[in-house]
């Protein structure tokens, strides 16, 4: 349905010109020894996901501004729906921001790279892109 929008691929973790291909070695970010882990190059449009080294250094900028508004969401989910006291609000934000840690570094690439590149109809048919 969302195939061939930004959104598709940032949800998905598939490859942001082509939307077939998978960007990580291991599709479950929660295997915490592989998180980082990415193929070099798209399997089916052979896209290069690092376009320059240190390329993703800049997905922390995004990963600060997701775990903000995670963060925010925890407190005011916690405290004023919820009825917590303000420390256990603050633990609240902790438990969230370790639980959701691997998801949002994630997004935070999948944004990051979905900023760059964009979704190609006929990226699979051609041969070498870069």
């Amino acid at each position: 349905m969302l195939k061939g929008t930004k959104l598709y691929s940032i949800f998905t973790g598939k490859c942001p010109v082509c939307h077939e291909g998978k960007m990580y070695v291991e599709s479950n970010p929660y295997k915490l020894n592989k998180i980082y882990e990415m193929h070099e190059r798209c399997s089916v449009c052979n896209t290069k996901y690092k376009i320059e080294p240190s390329f993703f250094y800049g997905a922390m900028y995004i990963s600060y501004g997701i775990g903000v508004a995670f963060a925010v969401a925890a407190f005011i989910t916690s405290y004023f729906f919820i009825g917590l006291e303000v420390v256990p609000s603050f633990i609240s934000i902790i438990v969230v921001l370790v639980l959701l840690g691997p998801i949002i570094m994630r997004l935070a690439r999948n944004i990051w790279i979905n900023m760059f590149l964009s979704y190609d109809e006929d990226a699979k048919h051609k041969t070498s892109k870069t």
